[in-house]
């Protein structure tokens, strides 16, 4: 998930207010103009005095802690397995996700890929159309008791599917969204968990 905040720029034609935007690898600032930041852009930044500083002398007031930890985040981004919270151990298993690596990535980061969908505690579902997510139901039962079911889906322009309507088939099934995270260039990935008041289902 990126980090977002209200804030208070310098910038190089003046101060300004909006909305400062974190999503590895851009900075964005939404004020009287659309600013984009990123690459070389970003080498440098430091937080300096509550306030996340840019090479150019840009300057966005963030408060001392949340600078710092702004500061950090740009500067030593998490992998896409790191930000998902793949464990060594852990149960894994891909059904239609259009990324060719992703099998490999997980095993790399130390879980364990299969094929039988039981005890998972990894689920990587990709979804695009209503008739997709109506196969929402008959996975969960394939997950382990604190599981997590990963729907993917494209995102931007090319999205053919809501977040709330990705939601709405969830939580039909007795899932709870707790996290979202831009799974590539192309495709977005929110988080499922069994709500705890949901009764187990049996597979």
């Amino acid at each position: 998930m990126g980090k977002e905040a209200e804030v208070t720029a310098i910038l190089a034609d003046g101060p300004d207010e909006g909305r400062l935007q974190y999503e590895a690898p851009k900075l964005i600032f939404r004020g009287r103009e659309r600013l984009v930041f990123e690459g070389e852009a970003l080498k440098g930044v430091r937080a300096d005095g509550g306030d996340l500083a840019l090479a150019d002398g840009s300057r966005f007031a963030l408060g001392e802690k949340r600078a710092a930890n702004w500061a950090d985040a740009i500067l030593n981004p998490k992998g896409r397995a790191q930000k998902i919270g793949v464990r060594a151990g852990m149960r894994a298993a891909v059904i239609g996700v259009p990324d060719p690596t992703l099998t490999a990535e997980l095993a790399a980061a130390g879980a364990v890929p299969v094929d039988e969908l039981a005890e998972l505690d990894l689920l990587f579902y990709g979804a695009d159309s209503d008739a997709e997510l109506a196969r929402v139901g008959e996975l969960v039962p394939a997950l382990a008791e604190a599981g997590a079911l990963w729907i993917v889906s494209r995102k931007g322009k090319a999205a053919t599917l809501q977040d709330t309507e990705v939601m709405a088939a969830a939580k039909a099934h007795g899932l709870v969204d707790n996290k979202v995270v831009s799974f590539s260039d192309t495709h977005t990935a929110l988080k499922f968990v069994r709500r705890k008041d949901y009764p187990l289902p049996t597979a």
